[in-house]
């Protein structure tokens, strides 16, 4: 390798910003790509669906940020510790209460894979705390960036209030200039001290982080499909409960009569058949 080509490779490893965009431009794409999130971003998101992802990210942010407060001090991450205007449990918890009331604690859940996700988070934070700034990368500068569009989707396909109530994840009261802050989160990001193997090491987790929130996303969709159908069958069978025996729909006796209302012809020759019939049953019994 000749000196100027050693010398771009020795600067761009400096430059930790952007090796983490450049090494996840692709599962970056993916992840933008999953059905669910394209489903987002066209506005097709019931209510059911919004609770259950910030349900999920309550779970992710509460182990991330429990790990960041564990290593806050710690070299390798505390350049970039900016708890107060960057972390977001708090607005989750505010808006889990909106969505489920003050008992929200026992109604959410967690699927499998933000279990997993989660899961990773603490070994991380506990074993391998150079690899937490991936994490953080992926999860803040994307909800800085990508999330203030998603914030305004959200609001206006659930007609959530204007005032914010149901939002307060997408908003960052003490970012003033998102764009101007996220060139100091670089900035700081780039100035943690690393050698070429740890710098490797934390463009894989980067792309680990982007892959487990890709399962997180796959399997909300099919958490949704789940409750959609579930929800379709239950009409389905409150339909059949109204039918007769043959599939015809059943009829009620209509108990007021005020002579406003009118018999179709079909209907009206349908009950003169029944009459007849139910007529020639009782002669029937009777001569027998």
């Amino acid at each position: 390798m000749d000196s100027s080509a050693s010398q771009q490779l020795k600067s761009s490893l400096k430059d930790l910003s952007e090796a983490l965009k450049e090494a996840t431009k692709e599962v970056h794409v993916q992840a933008e790509n999953t059905e669910f999130m394209r489903n987002f971003q066209k506005g097709q998101v019931s209510l059911e669906e919004f609770k259950l992802v910030m349900s999920s990210l309550y779970f992710i942010y509460e182990a991330l940020e429990e790990e960041i407060n564990r290593n806050k001090d710690n070299p390798v991450f505390s350049p970039v510790y900016f708890p107060m205007e960057l972390h977001r449990k708090n607005a989750l918890e505010e808006d889990l209460e909106y969505f489920y009331g003050p008992q929200w604690r026992k109604k959410i859940i967690c699927p499998r894979s933000t279990k997993n996700y989660v899961d990773r988070l603490h070994q991380v934070g506990q074993n391998e705390p150079e690899l937490l700034v991936s994490h953080a990368y992926t999860r803040y500068l994307g909800d800085l960036s990508g999330g203030q569009v998603l914030k305004k989707i959200a609001q206006k396909a659930l007609q959530l209030p204007a005032s914010g109530e149901g939002l307060a994840f997408f908003t960052f009261d003490n970012v003033t200039n998102a764009t101007k802050f996220k060139q100091l989160y670089r900035s700081r990001m780039n100035s943690i001290e690393m050698n070429t193997h740890n710098m490797n090491r934390i463009l894989e987790e980067a792309k680990t982080a982007f892959l487990l929130n890709i399962k997180v996303f796959e399997e909300l969709q099919t958490l949704s499909l789940a409750a959609s159908q579930n929800r379709t069958e239950a009409t389905e069978l409150r339909s059949r409960g109204h039918k007769t025996e043959n599939g015809s729909p059943a009829k009620t006796e209509n108990r007021e009569t005020n002579g406003s209302s009118e018999e179709q012809p079909t209907t009206f020759l349908r009950w003169l058949l029944i009459a007849g019939c139910a007529l020639i049953t009782l002669m029937g019994l009777y001569i027998f």
